[in-house]
């Protein structure tokens, strides 16, 4: 069965001979190596893809939480909407078995890389949007992020690292984190960051990552961890 039309059965939505919906399941990098077996890559699908997935979400959200305010609303979408939150929903639908990527690309893991699996939802959500208008678009992602978007979690436990570690540096000096990276190897298309995060003037973390938003996220965590053990230290020791 050909991979638009598996996704299609799995969706269970009337697209199983759409082109558009064929593309949302290209990569660059499968293009690059057969430039002449597709119309285009879904770089273009996923800039219109996100656009719907967060008005689709946002709607769903403050619908199902009237007592929330703004900032809580944003931190349930931010949540959803993340690299790693799209990835989920991905993983839900099997994606990545369906992708078509370059060879060095699905080698390199490429079918479970969360960039590469939000990347292409968001892509999907973009010509689902194209094919079967919004109202369908909506009523499918909403039905498969269901779970996450009833979740009523404590706001804390839906900010990302970076956003606690910030939160917690101000409250108990004033000052930011600042993030530098220390390294960074490989060709372009599969970079390898390093990434350190220094808390008044104190280095607290290295994380890694395909992206410098993915080791920043990493080396926060890290700060975090240690933070919150010298905490439990002092309080055990006190």
């Amino acid at each position: 069965m050909r991979p638009a039309a598996a996704l299609a059965e799995r969706l269970g939505l009337p697209v199983a001979d759409s082109p558009i919906v064929a593309q949302a399941l290209v990569h660059t990098s499968w293009l690059h190596e057969h430039p002449d077996d597709a119309a285009g890559h879904n770089e273009r699908l996923e800039f219109l893809g996100d656009s719907v997935v967060n008005l689709a979400i946002s709607e769903a959200l403050f619908a199902a939480h009237p007592n929330d305010d703004e900032g809580i609303l944003s931190a349930r979408r931010a949540s959803i909407v993340s690299t790693i939150g799209l990835a989920r929903l991905s993983h839900r639908i099997e994606l990545g078995s369906l992708l078509f990527l370059g060879e060095g690309e699905a080698q390199r893991g490429g079918r479970r890389r969360p960039s590469i699996l939000a990347s292409a939802f968001e892509a999907l959500a973009g010509a689902l949007y194209l094919e079967l208008g919004f109202d369908a678009a909506r009523a499918w992602l909403t039905q498969l992020a269901a779970p996450e978007i009833a979740m009523d979690a404590p706001v804390s436990a839906l900010k990302s690292p970076k956003s606690r570690l910030q939160e917690f540096t101000q409250r108990q000096t004033g000052s930011r984190p600042e993030y530098h990276v220390v390294d960074a190897t490989g060709p372009d298309h599969e970079k390898l960051f390093q990434v350190e995060v220094v808390v008044d003037g104190r280095p607290l973390g290295v994380g890694q990552g395909p992206s410098r938003r993915v080791a920043e996220t990493a080396a926060a965590q890290r700060a975090i961890d240690i933070l919150r053990n010298e905490a439990a230290a002092s309080g055990s020791g006190g």
